[in-house]
């Protein structure tokens, strides 16, 4: 190694010439895993089975498991002797996460002697001192020669690691074996800082009536560690945790259904959904994986035109500040069999592209997506039309009494396209209310919202003109 350091350098380089402090203790790496399993949730959580087969000597000694997350939470640890339950238990746990740091070995060595090396430009050699380390608080202070240091530059030189201090974080545990031999132990725990979403893609055709849909699985691990070839699953819903500490331990006991997409196949689990990745996958540490989940064609799509009111509009007089509003654009999708869908879609972003006229294919919106049960409809809003507008008139206004009003409206709607469409026209009045006189039919959509269905051609206007009583509730 070359240690060419300038006498008066800055930089600060630290060396440990290092001894096995803990060769009595059992140590378990990844080299001793003999399979791995990863459930992870939509909700920075995820459940690891860690399976090793681990040789123990027979009585009771300290065991170091290894490579695990560091961001576990040590309270959901679970070990399971798989091989003979009677033989091996484990007595006490320590979560250890004092990790080596040059900041660490230095405050360990607070009090104690090391070495400074230094290289001497002019005389083309290392010079090496010794020095009592008498302070760290901010930056260190040495004593050298009966003379105090306030920093001082080189190669920091430490005879050992300091007891205590471990590379990554550990289980350390007091364990009672009765008889010698390999023991293949399953060690469960919970993790944070590990998640995964949905990510679609809907490629509407020509007539914006159908489109293909693909999904992709987003993974994020930061969990601390990897986990190499895991069964992965996921479990898509809201699992309630408790804050600051998880203090349930979760073992899932999952049962194999038949429905089944391209790389993931879907079940119900308690109230939730989990989906298997039907082949091993290796997580690296901070990582970001995607994996495609579905692929499906030829589904139906309705497209809507909306314009929604505002409560306030109905309780003054409409001075006319917004006459101007947007008319909406709205995708309706059946997520049933019969339309090339049918399964339990997890929560996430879905975007609509379309090809364009010289056959590219171009972005058309997006929205989010809700844990969305087979047979159920999927609402998108997609953005706002460019060639329909709606301007609002209050022709009258009337207070009848202190919590009754009287208002008639005039809602013109042009329609630039070059074909027909539909607007539908949602009045959410916020209180009673009571259709008066009406230019259109309406549907009472619930207690507070009546819906128009306006049909307006194509380059042409169409006014909706009603009056309605409202009550303040």
């Amino acid at each position: 190694m070359n240690f060419k350091i300038a006498a008066f350098s800055a930089f600060f380089l630290l060396t440990v010439v290092s001894q096995d402090a803990g060769a009595a203790a059992v140590k378990s790496t990844l080299a001793d895993q003999k399979a791995v399993e990863v459930t992870v949730y939509n909700n920075n959580l995820a459940l690891v089975k860690d399976t090793r087969e681990i040789k123990i000597e027979e009585g009771t000694g300290e065991l170091y498991f290894m490579d695990v997350a560091s961001s576990i939470n040590p309270v959901t640890v679970s070990v399971r002797n798989l091989d003979e339950a009677s033989t091996f238990e484990i007595l006490e746990q320590n979560y250890e996460y004092d990790l080596i740091s040059q900041e660490k070995l230095l405050e360990k060595y607070v009090g104690k002697n090391l070495k400074i090396m230094q290289w001497n430009e002019f005389q083309d050699r290392k010079e090496i001192v010794d020095a009592l380390l008498v302070s760290n608080n901010g930056s260190p202070i040495y004593k050298i020669d009966n003379q105090i240091y306030l920093n001082y530059d080189g190669v920091k030189i430490l005879p050992e690691i300091p007891e205590n201090l471990i590379e990554k974080p550990t289980l350390a545990w007091l364990y009672q074996n009765k008889g010698a031999g390999n023991r293949k132990l399953e060690v469960s725990y919970l993790t944070s800082d590990m998640g995964w979403h949905a990510d679609y893609v809907f490629v509407l055709d020509a007539e914006d009536a159908a489109g293909d849909l693909s999904g992709w699985v987003t993974l994020d691990n930061k969990s601390g560690t990897a986990y190499q070839n895991a069964s992965l699953k996921l479990v898509a819903g809201d699992v309630n945790q408790v804050q600051q500490h998880q203090k349930e331990r979760m073992e899932l006991r999952m049962t194999m259904a038949d429905a089944a997409a391209p790389q993931f196949q879907e079940r119900s689990f308690f109230e939730y959904h989990i989906y298997d990745l039907q082949r091993p996958a290796t997580l690296k540490n901070n990582q970001t994986k995607q994996v495609r989940f579905i692929d499906a064609g030829a589904i139906k799509v309705a497209k809507e035109y909306v314009l929604e009111s505002f409560p306030h509009f109905f309780y003054g007089g409409y001075q006319g500040g917004e006459p101007k509003q947007p008319v909406a654009v709205r995708l309706k999708i059946m997520n049933k069999a019969e339309n090339n869908l049918g399964m339990p879609l997890p929560a996430g972003v879905l975007r609509i592209y379309k090809k364009d006229t010289d056959g590219t294919i171009q972005f058309a919106g997006e929205d989010s997506l809700q844990h969305t049960p087979k047979d159920e409809e999927i609402e998108l809003k997609i953005g706002n039309a460019f060639d329909v507008t709606a301007e609002r008139v209050q022709t009258d206004f009337q207070q009848k009494t202190q919590s009754l009003y009287e208002t008639e409206w005039e809602i013109h709607i042009r329609n630039h396209k070059d074909k027909d469409i539909v607007v539908n026209v949602r009045e959410g009045f916020g209180g009673g209310w009571k259709i008066i006189s009406n230019s259109h039919s309406y549907e009472k959509k619930d207690a507070f919202t009546a819906e128009f269905q306006v049909s307006v051609p194509a380059g042409k206007e169409e006014t909706l003109h009603y009056r309605v009583s409202v009550g303040l509730s």
